[in-house]
Formats: structure tokens, sequence, C-alpha cells
């Protein structure tokens, strides 16, 4: 395993190869402000998203209709870049006998954003997590993110999104459910 201090020093390493003098008073504290921002960042690596979900209610008074989380806003980093991708996750599942906390849904997908990620992968995990946990009758997911390894370097394309889904069970299956989900979701003139 890598010490804090091997860390660091990586990021000493970068500052020297990027032409600076990582010994100067502006960058004296970066590696260790580095270090920690990476411990933010990437802290989807130590825990499991789908325990938020084992913890559901199943008083609810027989509802058993469309459950929709939207505009869950997240930050990742991709993983061919280590640059942000920064945008929006919406999040549906029909249950079956069981509901859980909306908050537990954002959690899911900040567990799955804080790591080094592609969209497509994002997109999927956090509806198979959701689908293996609560075994709904279906889920799906939209994401729509921004990819700074396009917006500021390579191509250079300001105000382009990605938009990836994922649907299971009766999502995927019945386009009525699908077309409800995204009008939701406000998606549904791009289905």
């Amino acid at each position: 395993m890598t010490t804090r201090e091997e860390a660091e020093e990586a990021v000493r390493t970068l500052l020297r190869w990027a032409g600076d003098d990582p010994g100067r008073e502006g960058l004296l504290d970066t590696p260790r402000r580095v270090v920690e921002a990476y411990g933010e960042w990437f802290s989807g690596y130590s825990i499991d998203p789908g325990e938020y979900l084992r913890r559901t209610f199943e008083e609810v008074a027989g509802y058993d209709q469309m459950i929709v989380l939207r505009n869950i806003e997240f930050e990742s980093h991709c993983e061919h870049h280590m640059a942000p991708i920064i945008g929006r996750a919406h999040v549906g599942y029909l249950p079956t006998d069981k509901v859980v906390g909306i908050s537990k849904l954002a959690r899911v997908v900040e567990g799955f954003a804080r790591r080094f990620q592609v969209q497509e992968k994002l997109t999927a995990e956090i509806a198979s997590c959701i689908e293996e946990v609560l075994k709904p009758r279906g889920v799906g997911v939209v994401v729509d993110a921004a990819h700074e390894c396009m917006t500021t370097r390579g191509v250079h394309k300001r105000a382009v999104s990605m938009v990836t889904s994922y649907m299971t069970g009766t999502f995927r299956d019945d386009p009525r459910t699908r077309a409800e989900f995204l009008q939701f979701i406000d998606m549904a003139s791009s289905s």
C-alpha cells in the first residue's frame, strides 16, 4: 500500500515535471492539499454503496408505483485522464414490497461517482446496485455529464454533455414505463 508520504512525493514529482519548483512558497503545502483532496474525491473505494440500500421500509400502504429521484448532482473523475466529470443522475425504480429512503439513492450515486470512472460504467453500476439489493420490478438510470477531459484538453468542446441510460425490468421491457420515467426527468422528447 502506498503511504501518504509517497503520495505527497509523487505530487512533488509532477510539479517538477510540469516545470515548477515544489519548494517555492506557493507550492509548499500543495502536496498535502492534493493528497487530502484525493482522499475526498476517491472515498468511494472505501465504501459499499449497496450498504445504503439495505435499510428499507415496508409500511408504504401498498404503494407500488414509480419512485424517481431527479437531478442528483455528482462529481467524478475520468479514469483515462483523471479529469473531472461533473453531472446529474436521475434514478427511478418500481418497488415490489419495500422502498428505501430517498437520500440513500443519492448516496449510491455518490459512492460510485467517487471512484475513477467512465460514464457508461457509472450508469450501469448505479442501476445494477439498486437492482441487486432492492430487487424491484425495474430500474431506470440516466446520467447527463460534462467531461473536462474533452472540454479543457483534446478537442476543447464546451457546452457538450454526454447522456447514458441503463434500464432493467419493466423500464427496459415496457415502452410506457420507460416513457413515464423519461417524462418525469424531463427527457421524454429525447426518447
